[in-house]
């Protein structure tokens, strides 16, 4: 009888048992592992897919952004956001009558005495609407100023007793536009007339070169359509619809004078032919 113990003696049917385990063990392993490796490519392949589909929506997501954006810009009405800056800012707007040719001194004499006066958080801006005109005569071109409302300026301001007194007693001014009485309170303007008085614009008036030729001729033909005295209607511009009276004709700039009733007293104006009708 051998000397090993039970644990040392092992037969051979029981070692080959052991090896018939094994092999299946290790042929179970790799076609599980095998398995696992084809699941994980699929898995990649959604992620990879995942990942480029993330990776494109920003950049439609950017136009989008830049449409919404670009449509409100072209869109922006200057005449609307010049108005609602001025509802921003304190006082009314009110129209001084003046003597014609002062203007801009009666604003200079108002500017001095609102300081003086200690008036600054109730008269609070002074302005002489004026046009910017491109003149081009002999071929040069020259810009200029000129008054848009002869006799009249412009302040916004509150209207209290003292700032009153203060604008109505300053050289020059002869009273408040819109009073119903001379020492009355007047009627201020809406916020679409002080755009429209306010509003910048620029004009090209062409004189002509020449005293003869065939511009002389057409002058002529359009000079023919209207008499000082004649009754017109302003067709285009800050004053359309409005009846004027011819005082001047200028054949040579294509112009006329007329007497346009502005805050109930008839100021002269230059209006250009294409500017008016015949009544």
């Amino acid at each position: 009888m051998s000397n090993l113990t039970p644990f040392e003696y092992t037969s051979p049917d029981a070692e080959a048992a052991v090896e018939v385990e094994a092999e299946a063990v290790v042929e179970v392993s790799v076609d599980d592992f095998k398995l696992d490796e084809s699941i994980v490519e699929v898995a990649v392949e959604e992620v990879v897919t995942e990942i480029t589909e993330v990776v494109a929506e920003p950049t439609t997501g950017m136009e989008t952004v830049e449409e919404e954006v670009e449509t409100p810009l072209e869109q922006l009405d200057p005449v609307a956001e010049f108005i609602e800056s001025m509802k921003a800012k304190e006082g009314d707007w009110y129209v001084l009558q003046s003597y014609s040719g002062m203007e801009k001194r009666v604003k200079t004499n108002l500017e001095s005495r609102i300081h003086t006066m200690n008036m600054e958080n109730d008269v609070f801006q002074v302005e002489v609407p004026m046009d910017q005109v491109t003149e081009i005569k002999n071929g040069v071109r020259k810009q200029v100023l000129k008054n848009r409302f002869p006799g009249y300026v412009l302040v916004r301001m509150n209207m209290t007793d003292e700032a009153w007194g203060v604008v109505r007693h300053t050289p020059g001014v002869t009273k408040f536009a819109g009073a119903a009485a001379h020492n009355a309170h007047p009627l201020p303007l809406t916020l679409h007339e002080v755009a429209d008085i306010l509003a910048p614009r620029i004009e090209v008036a062409t004189a002509s070169s020449t005293a003869g030729g065939g511009g002389k001729s057409s002058k002529s033909v359009a000079v023919l359509d209207f008499n000082v005295g004649d009754s017109v209607t302003v067709v285009d511009g800050p004053f359309a619809t409005l009846q004027a009276t011819i005082s001047e004709i200028n054949p040579d700039t294509q112009k006329i004078i007329g007497l346009v009733e502005i805050f109930g007293r008839e100021t002269p104006v230059e209006l250009s032919f294409s500017q008016i009708q015949r009544s």
